[in-house]
Order: C-alpha cells, then sequence, then structure tokens
C-alpha cells in the first residue's frame, strides 16, 4: 500500500498528538508512515502522499517550525505535480483567521501542483477538545483516497 508522509506545524504540540494519532491508526490499516516535526523540502520526497497537519498560531500565522519550509515553496516553487496530500488544520474559531497556517499551505502546495486529496479538515479546538477524535473520523474517509 502507499506510504504516507505526515508534516506537521505545531507550536504547543497539537499537531504533532494528530499526526502521531493517525499515523497509528493507518500503520494498523497496513500503511506505511513517517512522521516529521517541521521538515526542511530537501527532507522530503517530491512525489508521494503527503499529509500536512498544522496548527495555527497568532494572526493566522503558521507555526516557526513549519515556517521554513512554506517559505521555501513560496520563494523556488518546486515542482510537487508527483505529490498528493491531505490537509489538517487545528485552531480556534474565536480568531479572524481561523485555521490560517493550512489554508497558507494548501495554497502553497497547490500552487507547486501537489493535488490535494479530499477535503481540507478544520478543527475547532472550542468545539473538539480532543482534536484526535474529529482527525480519525475525517481520517476514515481520506485513506479511501489511498487506493
Amino acid at each position: 500500500m502507499a506510504d504516507v508522509t505526515f508534516i506537521t506545524g505545531s507550536t504547543l504540540g497539537s499537531a504533532e498528538y494528530v499526526a502521531e494519532d493517525l499515523a497509528e491508526k493507518l500503520d494498523e490499516a497496513g500503511f506505511s508512515t513517517e512522521v516529521l516535526h517541521g521538515p526542511g523540502l530537501d527532507e522530503l520526497s517530491q512525489h508521494g502522499i503527503w499529509l500536512v497537519v498544522t496548527s495555527t498560531h497568532g494572526a493566522g500565522d503558521i507555526p516557526d517550525n513549519l515556517q521554513p519550509l512554506f517559505d521555501e515553496l513560496e520563494e523556488n516553487k518546486p515542482d510537487l505535480s508527483q505529490v498528493r496530500y491531505g490537509a489538517i488544520g487545528i485552531g480556534n474559531k474565536e480568531y479572524d483567521l481561523f485555521c490560517g497556517a493550512i489554508v497558507k499551505m494548501d495554497s502553497a502546495l497547490t500552487a507547486c501542483g501537489a493535488k490535494r486529496l479530499g477535503d481540507r479538515l478544520e478543527i475547532d479546538v472550542l468545539e473538539h477538545e480532543i482534536p484526535e477524535d474529529p482527525a480519525g473520523v475525517w481520517l476514515e474517509e481520506w485513506k479511501t483516497h489511498l487506493g
């Protein structure tokens, strides 16, 4: 089955927890996974399946550990036409730019030719104290795109 590379952007760890939980679920379903916390572009295969999980901080900002990758995508516009990806954002609807980080990452990946699989998931931490729960439900639908 497909290999899935998780890319996390996190300030307080919630995106990392979600990614690790989802990776475990995919491993149990027979997929192989790798979880990278804030990787550089040179650490990523430019083909295959990525699952980006990021929180948002400040005014819709990308977490510090993911900012370098975002900057590389924006500045270098690498050819990611062989990448398919999923997108999960974690945020707080009380802020104007709810899940702004995943919206920015989604846009940057698409601009580089990557193709998103399924819908982007945006988790409101005010509604879901444990963001792994809605992410797990979303994963069941998302993994049908991996076949």
